[in-house]
């Protein structure tokens, strides 16, 4: 790993350069954080992200990208995404869709990607339904990449491969009348003939989610360490956040060693990029605060202050108006309420509402 020298820093300090780098700090209507997109999960929480960016989601597409996710990104930019994303040998496509399921079909590899690829380019011509489109898609691939589904009374196409291959596909991600629907891309590109802007892709994540380790940066891939050390970035610099050795672009340094910790105040979705960091322990060394945060299924949203999630919270539509329940850690001061109070009628204002309800919960 090529480095230059070790610098050493606090956990502040890390924390506050992450904060400046994805722009919560409002300063650019264009957030560079963009580059990694922004995960819609549950559907509508991008819009909010970016709202606690000052940044808005128009002429973006949503796609199924990292880890099969379904994210937000600038059109002209799909195509360089498709190829940094396509797996960069067989290792590498087998240890994403590995799964019980279709443990023989997943040692097919890259083959795999580009059998379900092909099928949403030959199946999927118009929009469709999520349902009829994994229906189609399943008849069209090899039979080792489906099941047998029971309840179903049929074979469906592995949901690890469907999703990841969607953007390999050049299909696109949409909703009508509240269910998912599949389109083709208006601008569509080929499927990649191999990986291309993966070192890249590898320095964005140390960019806005750094200092990082190669673990880290392969479990927001979905692969294994092995495969990210292989297309690791050089230019990078030893970073120690409180004795803990990471890598950090050796251009962002400065950025590191200069940040101030500020007195902003985020309502953060469930999925924002701020929380993809897979050090979660660094975001929040609570553990028993971490697994109320991070929960697997229907996880809160976070209330960040300065640079340090200080509880959580959730809304809730009635009507046309959105209830915000806010759960704060510790009792907020009033400065602290007040600002949170504009940032639940943004957040209301992102989701479409038409006026918010606050609710501080101890």
């Amino acid at each position: 790993m090529s480095t230059t020298h070790r610098i050493d820093v606090g956990r502040e300090q890390a924390l506050a350069h992450r904060v400046a780098a994805h722009g919560l700090d409002r300063s650019s209507a264009a957030p560079d954080v963009l580059v990694l997109g922004v995960q819609d999960t549950p559907a509508g929480s991008a819009r909010v992200a970016l709202a606690a960016r000052g940044a808005s989601a128009d002429d973006l597409e949503l796609v199924w990208s990292f880890r099969g996710a379904p994210h937000l990104h600038r059109r002209d930019e799909l195509p360089a995404l498709a190829a940094a994303l396509w797996p960069v040998n067989d290792a590498d496509a087998t240890a994403r869709i590995s799964t019980t399921v279709i443990k023989e079909g997943a040692r097919l590899g890259i083959e795999a990607f580009r059998a379900a690829a092909g099928a949403f380019r030959e199946r999927v011509t118009a929009p469709m339904a999520k349902g009829e489109v994994s229906t189609a898609v399943s008849a069209a691939v090899p039979e080792s990449l489906t099941y047998w589904c029971d309840p179903c009374g049929a074979r469906h196409i592995s949901g690890l491969l469907f999703q990841q291959a969607g953007l390999f596909g050049s299909v696109g991600v949409g909703a009508e009348r509240g269910r998912t629907v599949i389109a083709p891309l208006e601008r569509r590109f080929a499927v990649p003939a191999a990986a291309s802007g993966t070192v890249e892709l590898v320095r964005a994540y140390l960019r806005f989610l750094g200092p990082a380790t190669p673990a880290e940066v392969a479990k927001y891939l979905g692969t294994k360490p092995a495969v990210v050390k292989a297309v690791w970035p050089e230019e990078l610099v030893e970073v120690a956040v409180d004795g803990r050795k990471a890598w950090l672009p050796a251009a962002d340094v400065d950025a590191l060693l200069s940040a101030k910790g500020g007195d902003l105040v985020r309502l953060l979705p469930p999925g924002d990029p701020y929380l993809q960091a897979r050090d979660r322990a660094l975001l929040l060394p609570d553990k028993v605060r971490e697994k109320e945060v991070w929960k697997a299924i229907n996880a809160p949203g976070a209330l960040l202050i300065g640079s340090e999630i200080a509880g959580v919270w959730r809304a809730k539509a009635a009507g046309r108006r959105l209830d915000v329940t806010v759960t704060p850690f510790e009792p907020l001061p009033a400065s602290v309420r007040g600002a949170v109070e504009a940032e639940a009628e943004l957040v209301a204002s992102a989701r479409g509402a038409a006026e918010v309800r606050l609710t501080l919960s101890s």
